[in-house]
């Protein structure tokens, strides 16, 4: 284990890295259960995609532990499930089995551009300044995560600017259809602290107060323990409900046996063979995957660059092999290469495009350093197939105090941007405050990049732009423009 994973050389032992993959499983664990939840809506079977979406994170984990050892995890990723389900089916009229066929091209056009050094030709082109704003962005929304999972945050919205309901277009004079699975509102929408008066959000700020009392004290495990306290305080509050612990209620062999209808269908008759049938509607595939593959890089990128380098993971040494070696020589390279294969891989069994999860900054916080810690998450995420009830106790307010602790660890990557010069600070603000704000990684790079590029044009300085971020930039404007018009 030592020779294989190289403990003490990346200054981490067994133990540490366990008690990381367990944190990091628990902190990502929710989409076990809401990535079925969100694309049975599409029809497809609920627990094929529960037994898709496990065995997706199982794969593309154990493939980032042990290819690229580093200790990232993978699984369906929030947004990219949404966009699935409620762009690519719903408004663009694709069935879930075509829908699959573009998530497995998408990871196939992943896989190309990583190996032919795309990718990593887009990290060595994105500026320090930029990449130090992506880092503290990330904290931001990783903290973020943390408040909203826990209900710390409540959002009132005007009735006057909700524009559609389950998808369809909203009529304040119209019955609305019941139930109500997706409200879209515009700039009316206000957010607000929640009120201190349910028993979950005392729970959350009482795990958050365990969380930062233990790290402050620097006691070892401290977010694992913080987990399990807060799971354990939330029983007698009422907020653990242990009546879930009920094992009988989904056979597993049941869930098997849906998963037969939704392996390979991304290549049957309703999916890749009917997908390109009508020739009015490829120019709308084409645009479809664009869209997937822009997000889900920018997203894995964005990911690699906020937690690997501040934690040390990507060292400077590892840095410089990956802009000077060929093939998959340095960690960077291994790492973005087993993200890439893992959206494919969740396709072929039924689930949306699979990819490196940001919520792996809560085992990186815990001490999580080498592809251990993702083995050991890929196993949590094994053991949930028979053990789901177990996993599902364990409340929201008792991760979410992790995530909230981890991004602010990560907010340091803002002190080396010269935030006294307005240059520098405007597009590291974008970037920084964008992922947020618009709850995906990937905005928030596009809008770094965007206001770099303007900036740069201002000061007639473009030629400083590296052409991969013009071309970067253009592509990011392009797609907005392109589903501006889509959503019409």
């Amino acid at each position: 284990m030592e020779k294989f994973f190289k403990l003490k050389e990346n200054g981490t032992k067994a133990s540490t890295e366990i008690m990381a993959g367990i944190t990091t499983f628990f902190a990502m664990s929710y989409i076990i259960f809401v990535n079925p939840a969100i694309l049975a809506l599409t029809g497809m079977p609920s627990q094929a995609v529960f037994l898709a979406t496990i065995i997706a994170s199982i794969i593309g984990t154990l493939v980032m532990g042990l290819f690229a050892n580093v200790p990232y995890a993978q699984a369906p990723g929030m947004g990219l499930n949404a966009f699935f389900t409620y762009t690519v089916c719903f408004a663009l009229k694709f069935t879930w089995q075509q829908a699959l066929a573009l998530v497995f091209i998408c990871g196939l056009i992943n896989i190309l551009i990583t190996v032919t050094k795309i990718r990593k030709s887009i990290i060595k082109a994105i500026p320090a300044s930029l990449q130090n704003a992506i880092g503290g962005g990330i904290g931001i929304f990783v903290a973020y995560i943390g408040l909203k999972n826990a209900n710390l945050l409540k959002f009132t919205s005007d009735s006057g600017t909700i524009q559609s309901i389950n998808g369809g277009a909203y009529d304040a004079a119209a019955t609305v259809a019941d139930p109500v699975y997706s409200v879209v509102t515009g700039g009316g929408i206000v957010p607000a602290l929640a009120d201190f008066n349910t028993a979950g959000v005392i729970l959350a700020v009482i795990g958050i107060i365990i969380t930062i009392v233990l790290l402050v004290l620097n006691v070892k495990g401290a977010i694992l323990i913080s987990i399990v306290a807060t799971t354990l305080i939330g029983i007698p509050m009422g907020v653990v409900d242990l009546s879930q612990l009920d094992f009988t209620a989904n056979s597993l062999g049941a869930a098997f046996g849906e998963l037969r209808v939704t392996f390979m269908a991304a290549f049957g008759p309703e999916g890749m063979q009917s997908l390109f049938s009508e020739a009015a509607r490829i120019p709308l595939v084409i645009i479809t995957i664009f869209a997937f593959s822009l997000s889900d890089t920018f997203d894995t990128i964005g990911t690699f660059i906020g937690t690997g380098r501040r934690s040390g993971i990507f060292s400077d040494k590892d840095i410089r092999a990956m802009e000077t070696n060929t093939g998959f020589k340095s960690k960077m390279d291994r790492a973005l290469f087993a993200d890439a294969i893992a959206t494919s891989i969740g396709a072929v069994f039924g689930t949306s495009n699979t990819t490196t999860y940001v919520e792996s900054a809560a085992g990186i916080g815990a001490g999580g350093r080498t592809g251990l810690t993702s083995v050991v998450t890929a196993i949590m995420f094994a053991l949930s197939m028979i053990l789901a009830p177990v996993v599902g106790i364990v409340p929201a307010e008792a991760t979410a105090p992790a995530l909230v602790a981890v991004g602010v660890m990560m907010l340091g990557a803002f002190r080396e941007i010269k935030w006294t010069d307005f240059a520098e600070a405007v597009p590291a603000f974008f970037a920084g405050v964008f992922m947020a704000l618009c709850y995906s990684i990937s905005y928030g790079i596009a809008a770094g990049f965007i206001f770099y590029c303007i900036v740069k044009i201002c000061k007639k300085q473009a030629r400083d732009v590296h052409p991969i971020l013009w071309v970067s930039t253009l592509l990011f404007i392009i797609n907005f423009v392109i589903m501006a018009f889509i959503n019409v």
